[in-house]
C-alpha cells in the first residue's frame, strides 16, 4: 500500500528538540518535493517547510526559521525535520505532503496544499 506516515511527535519542554520523520511505504520519496504543515487547534494549517527533489532548494516560514532544519535521508528515501528551540506556540499537529511536481516546494511561498500523498500526522506538544 502506498502510504506516507510521520513519527517523532511528542512532548517536549520549552527549549528542547525533536525530529520528525516523513517515511513512505511503496514508494521513496527521493523524486518528490516533500511539505512539513502544522494545525494547531483552531488554527488555519501552515506549511512550515519543504523540499524540492531535485536541486534541494529549500523553504522555512518565518515563524520557525533558524530552528527547524528540512533533510533527505536518499538512501532510505525519507524526509526529516529537525525542529529545535522549541516553544510552545510550535505545539500543533504535524503532517507531511508529497508531490512529484518539481516546483511543489516554493522558496516564496513553501509547500503548495495540493499533494499527491499526505500522512496522517503526528502530535507535537511545547509545554513545561
Amino acid at each position: 500500500q502506498v502510504q506516507l506516515a510521520e513519527s517523532g511527535g511528542g512532548l517536549v519542554q520549552p527549549g528542547g528538540s525533536l525530529r520528525l520523520s516523513c517515511e513512505p511505504s511503496g514508494f521513496t520519496l527521493n523524486y518528490y518535493g516533500v511539505g512539513w504543515f502544522r494545525q494547531a487547534p483552531g488554527k488555519e494549517r501552515e506549511g512550515v517547510s519543504c523540499i524540492s527533489p531535485n536541486d534541494g532548494r529549500t523553504y522555512y516560514a518565518d515563524s520557525v526559521k533558524g530552528r527547524f532544519t528540512i533533510s533527505r535521508d536518499k538512501a532510505k528515501g525519507t524526509v526529516y525535520l529537525q525542529m529545535n528551540s522549541l516553544k510552545p506556540e510550535d505545539t500543533a499537529v504535524y503532517s507531511c505532503a508529497a508531490h512529484t511536481y518539481w516546483g511543489y516546494c516554493s522558496a516564496a511561498d513553501g509547500p503548495g496544499e495540493e499533494a499527491h500523498y499526505w500522512g496522517q500526522g503526528t502530535q507535537v506538544t511545547v509545554s513545561s
